[in-house]
């Protein structure tokens, strides 16, 4: 934290005002750590022109000046919401602070924004003692490629202290609505504990708020309450403590096969979408914050056209045609059924504890093959083994569970432990009902497949992922529609739909760099290569992953990072038997 060594924000005031009209290159001469009685300012990277990304620049409160209460600092939950809680509060006083004049990006304020969920972030940045660090980007003021200091000195000296400070102010006289923040957070996250242990893959409370305002904007529809789930129906009903809450009772969805059934736009696919997100923890007012799903549930759908380099997928996938090996399937331009096999035995890789799909989004071949279909096409015909001759296999041998939504085929009925109908966004319990037409009208389909086996282990050759551009530059850029440019290459990331905010993109690709360093070597497994990133995050923070303080990185999990990792389109893999899968060996998969 600050020491007496230090110039002071005056001093910067005076250099700032010294510059006016200079060339904007002499801006550089700023970067360094300036004092003020409360708090430091640093200045850490200075843009090289009005047009550039903003400078990045930190402000440091120290704990006897933040004086956030000691119950919001005393565990990692508590903290992570605490840090969001006064991110959000900063980034409401920012973004309604008045740009000041100039060309280019001067005057612009850039702080990540934050979205419905509770994530660790590097813009706001809570350790132990209660010290607080803000990051964030200054486009500073220009007038062509002049500098505005005056403007600079109220910028810099006034404009960015000041909202922090009276950002804490803020939080300081909102206790309760800090408390609220907290207090929901820890909630669910104890729920979320809970699951495992009840025979649980998620739980939905009564009165939660499913539905978002709309398909681009995550807040809740606030338009029509009585869209709220009002009571779980009894056959599912569980109660959950809440440290905070108390006992909370809702729907319980049972370890198994599950299948989430109805008519069209009853809620099949929204409750399946609160799912997803109930990985995270929700900010108080979302609707969704006592909906939590086990950490390791992962959504899975096809993505035709995606990259896969050597993943096993023998178990869905046999013999392709042209002596293709799913052993070791490779594909620049993978189909529907091979990238959803893909993605599956992927997250299987990492630790999935339950999958989550969607009929909508998966390949039809690839879940379903019926006795008619059965018949015309024989066995030894068709490669594929559908997953609905896998789905209880998974559970009952490796201990993963399914959630998905069916609209289409009954043949699921079979193989379903729980199946949920929803009517008008409201679910009742029809197992009993699903296998009594199961009984009264068998499919006579025949189940296929060969018994399940353990996926050939992978490692990673880290020379096949280079993240510099043509001038030898690291380079990592976020495009629209959720595309990262990596390198001199563009992936597509957006088949992962648990991604919430576009900093966990920018913050996974970061991560892999860091991995590539050291941790992802062709003789190490490719999930105890992740494994370990992840655990070096845990232990040190977010912001370890990048060489400078850098605040627009947002948590993610390995289940994405591994999704990451795989569609990198140059990437190669080595089974730790030695073969290596060369992307020129790579076919077109039909």
């Amino acid at each position: 934290m600050p020491t007496t060594e230090k110039p002071t924000l005056e001093t910067l005031r005076g250099m700032l005002v010294a510059l006016e009209g200079q060339g904007y290159s002499r801006y550089k001469e700023i970067k360094g750590g300036y004092l003020a009685a409360d708090l430091e300012l640093l200045v850490d990277y200075v843009q090289g022109d009005p047009f550039a990304r903003p400078s990045r620049v930190r402000v440091l409160v120290p704990n006897h000046v933040a004086k956030l209460p000691e119950w919001a600092c005393d565990d990692p939950v508590r903290r992570r919401a605490a840090a969001d809680f006064v991110h959000r509060v900063t980034y409401g006083i920012l973004t309604q602070t008045p740009r000041v004049r100039g060309s280019g990006r001067s005057g612009d304020l850039d702080v990540l924004r934050p979205g419905q969920q509770v994530l660790e972030r590097t813009a706001l940045i809570l350790d132990e003692a209660g010290d607080v660090e803000l990051r964030m980007g200054v486009g500073l003021p220009a007038d062509g490629r002049r500098i505005l200091g005056a403007e600079a000195a109220g910028l810099l000296c006034e404009t960015v202290p000041d909202a922090l400070r009276r950002a804490m102010n803020e939080v300081a006289a909102s206790v309760a609505a800090l408390r609220r923040h907290v207090q929901t957070v820890a909630d669910a996250d104890a729920l979320r504990t809970q699951l495992s242990g009840r025979g649980l893959v998620a739980f939905v409370a009564d009165g939660s708020l499913l539905p978002r305002s709309s398909g681009i904007d995550d807040s809740p529809l606030r338009a029509d309450r009585a869209r709220a789930l009002r009571a779980a129906p009894d056959g599912l009903a569980v109660t959950l403590s809440a440290p905070n809450a108390g006992l909370l009772r809702g729907m319980g969805i049972p370890a198994g096969v599950t299948l989430i059934v109805g008519g069209g736009y009853h809620g099949k696919s929204t409750l399946l979408r609160a799912l997803e997100r109930g990985v995270y923890d929700h900010v108080p007012g979302d609707g969704r914050e006592r909906v939590v799903t086990v950490r390791g549930a992962v959504k899975v759908r096809s993505e035709d056209g995606r990259s896969v380099a050597g993943t096993d997928i023998s178990n869905f996938i046999g013999e392709l045609p042209g002596g293709e090996r799913p052993e070791r399937f490779h594909s620049a331009s993978a189909s529907g059924s091979t990238s959803q096999a893909a993605a599956i035995m992927e997250a299987l890789e990492v630790g999935a504890e339950c999958l989550l799909l969607d009929e909508d989004t998966s390949a039809a071949n690839f879940m379903i093959r019926d006795a008619r279909m059965q018949r015309l096409i024989a066995a030894r015909d068709e490669p594929i083994t559908a997953f609905v001759d896998r789905a209880g296999e998974l559970h009952r041998q490796q201990g993963v569970s399914t959630v998905m939504v069916v609209g289409g085929s009954g043949d699921y009925f079979d193989v379903a432990d729980t199946v949920i109908a929803m009517t008008d966004y409201q679910p009742r319990d029809v197992a009993a009902e699903a296998r009594a037409i199961a009984r009264e009208l068998p499919t006579s389909r025949t189940r296929e497949g060969r018994p399940w086996h353990a996926p050939a282990r992978r490692g990673v050759l880290p020379e096949s992922v280079d993240p510099r551009d043509g001038r030898g530059r690291i380079q990592v850029r976020l495009h629209s529609g959720r595309r990262v440019l990596l390198g001199a290459q563009e992936i597509d990331l957006s088949g992962i739909e648990q991604v919430v905010e576009p900093a966990q993109l920018r913050a996974m690709a970061w991560a892999l760099i860091r991995g590539l360093g050291g941790r992802l070597l062709p003789n190490t497994d490719v999930a105890e290569a992740l494994t370990a990133i992840m655990r070096e995050i845990e232990t040190a923070g977010l912001a370890v992953i990048h060489p400078e303080p850098v605040g627009d990185l947002a948590a993610f999990r390995i289940h994405e990072l591994a999704a990451f990792l795989g569609r990198i389109r140059t990437l190669e893999i080595r089974d730790l038997a030695g073969t290596r899968v060369a992307p020129s060996a790579r076919a077109q998969d039909d």
